[in-house]
């Protein structure tokens, strides 16, 4: 298994040495497609070695036709050649859709692969990893391995067998001219790697800088607001246009050095084919040499620069694709939450369960907790809450209120106790078999593009149309949804955008409802509705809250007074317990905040 900490060292790589695991892993992916390999490779086998036959049958021609003034020999080769030019033409346009096939068939089974993954790791995996970052791996890393699953490693090959069979054929036409030829390949070598490498670090700066007005971009449209309202535009322009300025100076200075490859490669290349010539010229004149020979050399030389060019750039993408590969099966090779339940059951010598109906029993044992090992953020937390009670947690920001709630829903693993729902530890329990009879409603509600009804029946794909009305009545989400175009059946953007927050966490409110959970969870669900819409979702919750747990986290303290128990937390402890009464009584930390929160509304309305 990757670690975290391996995956950060690698999070902006552009490249990372061959890695041979990683690329037999990545062949595993074509092993499904074997036929289509082999189609392709045959295909491409067939393409080179009528490349590679090319010269020798123009060599024919020269000195067997046009030197002998053989009219007839020369209409069957130009039916040859006709032939066999439009059997390569069909060959590549097969090749070319088996290859590309080839490559979307990988790059399905490859994202599908990534994409199940990432919805089956554990929260702790996004603490600390941007989204772009992870859309990034699902989206680009993922096209860097399928290109060289399918075309790159076939083009290495390709150019590979064509290189071996050009060296033996020019070898066996004539070793010493072909040893001539060869003389040139160190200094080619010597462009390829140096000037190579420098031009593709320079195009590697200049994406980067790309990469930095892009952030700028969508740091500013985000933030337009505040940079409006404290007259920063200014500013932001001028910190831009260092980014602009950067952009500029790595692509010129990218330009430059690619205009400085091209010609030395095209020079060594002269220089070879030049020397050809020249020997070729003495030997010909001297009676030991056919001019088609001579010909076939040159043609043989240019088909053999291309190669070694083709590896040069290719070893780039390989690479490339090893530091993509890197990232994609750091995360693929990651537990999932499945997992990690298995192997807390087998740590604890049990197996995992699934759970049967729960009635929604809570019990906290010396739960101790930390987002980080070396900061704690719970201590010792002990609790139990019985079928069908209501339980208010209040304290300050930051206490360990939803870090309480994110227990429960094991989203994370307690470090130290344990979290039971009837007598069964989250810790080894089979999670959709948990998750699917616990209802959310969370202060940021999210809200997927689609339709009302598919929004509201989200938590239960089967729920009829009157179960969905009635948890619309309860939620009272019912005026604003029939006040839309299209009432259930109408349209909801991307993240809910062309809708209130308070009309979103109403939605949302009806959909955890409609579900039917053994628990719910209430964090902050309120904060963004009018006190009349709440005033009424109080009081149908009296109803609907019958024989379900209940959490409710509020800072409005007004929402948690009829709740059977409320839990103070402060500094990741329970600090008081008791009803709302009770805890008035006591004079203590319930009762200083509600007196605070109580003058604050006074203020406020005076």
């Amino acid at each position: 298994m990757s670690s975290e900490f391996d995956l950060d060292l690698t999070e902006e790589a552009e490249q990372r040495p061959f890695n041979l695991p990683h690329f037999k892993r990545i062949l595993g992916y074509t092993k499904p497609y074997a036929k289509t390999v082999a189609k392709v490779s045959g295909l491409m086998l067939f393409g080179v070695v009528s490349n590679i036959v090319d010269p020798l049958i123009i060599r024919y021609a020269i000195d067997e036709g046009i030197g002998k003034k053989n009219l007839q020999l020369m209409g069957v080769l130009a039916l040859v050649m006709i032939a066999r030019l439009l059997a390569v033409k069909y060959a590549s346009r097969a090749q070319i859709r088996g290859t590309h096939k080839l490559g979307q068939q990988i790059l399905y089974d490859l994202r599908q692969h990534l994409f199940n993954r990432v919805q089956g790791l554990p929260f702790s995996f996004f603490d600390h990893r941007p989204v772009g970052k992870v859309l990034s791996r699902v989206t680009n890393d993922v096209n860097h391995i399928q290109v060289l699953a399918s075309s790159v490693i076939l083009n290495v090959i390709s150019q590979l067998v064509t290189l071996v069979g050009i060296i033996a054929i020019v070898l066996y036409l004539n070793w010493r001219m072909a040893l001539l030829s060869f003389t040139t390949l160190p200094l080619l070598v010597w462009v390829l790697t140096k000037v190579r490498w420098s031009l593709e670090k320079a195009w590697g700066d200049t994406r980067k800088a790309v990469a930095e007005i892009n952030a700028h971009l969508n740091e500013t449209v985000q933030g337009l607001q505040v940079i409006q309202a404290f007259g920063r535009e200014d500013t932001n322009s001028v910190k831009f246009a260092k980014g602009n300025r950067k952009y500029f100076k790595s692509h010129m200075r990218a330009t430059m050095i690619d205009q400085t490859f091209w010609p030395l490669t095209d020079m060594v290349g002269a220089l070879g084919t030049g020397l050809v010539i020249w020997y070729g010229a003495v030997e010909y004149f001297g009676g030991r040499m056919s001019l088609g020979l001579i010909v076939a050399f040159v043609d043989y030389l240019g088909k053999f620069w291309r190669p070694i060019n083709t590896f040069s750039r290719v070893w780039s993408q390989i690479l490339s694709a090893m530091a993509s590969a890197e990232r994609v099966f750091g995360i693929i090779d990651m537990e999932t939450e499945d997992e990690e339940s298995a192997a807390m059951a087998r740590k604890a010598g049990t197996e995992v369960v699934t759970l049967p109906r729960i009635t929604g029993e809570v019990t906290f044992e010396d739960v101790s907790f930390g987002y980080r090992a070396d900061i704690p953020v719970l201590h010792d937390i002990s609790l139990k809450v019985k079928p069908g009670e209501t339980i208010a947690l209040v304290g300050p920001t930051g206490a360990g209120k939803t870090t309480i709630i994110n227990l429960l829903a094991r989203f994370y693993i307690a470090t130290a106790g344990k979290v039971m729902v009837d007598g069964y530890d989250l810790a080894t329990a089979y999670l959709p078999s948990y998750r699917s009879q616990l209802g959310m409603v969370l202060q940021d509600t999210f809200i997927f593009s689609g339709t009302i009804m598919e929004n509201l029946r989200f938590g239960k794909l089967d729920a009829t149309q009157e179960e969905v009305e009635k948890a619309v009545e309860a939620a009272g989400a019912r005026d604003f949804i029939e006040k839309m175009p299209g009432g259930y059946d109408a349209e909801v953007k991307e993240r809910g955008t062309n809708l209130s927050s308070g009309q979103r966490q109403l939605l949302a409110f009806a959909r955890a409802l409609l579900a039917d959970p053994r628990i719910l969870i209430l964090d902050e669900a309120t904060s963004s509705i009018d006190p009349e819409t709440e005033r009424l979702i109080q009081q149908a919750m009296k109803a609907l809250l019958v024989g379900r747990t209940a959490f409710i986290i509020a800072h409005r303290l007004s929402t948690v007074r009829a709740a059977d128990r409320i839990l103070v937390i402060d500094d990741g402890k329970i600090v008081e317990e008791g009803t709302h009464d009770e805890l008035m009584d006591t004079g203590g930390h319930y009762a200083q905040l509600y007196e605070a929160q109580f003058k604050r509304q006074e203020r406020a309305a005076g």
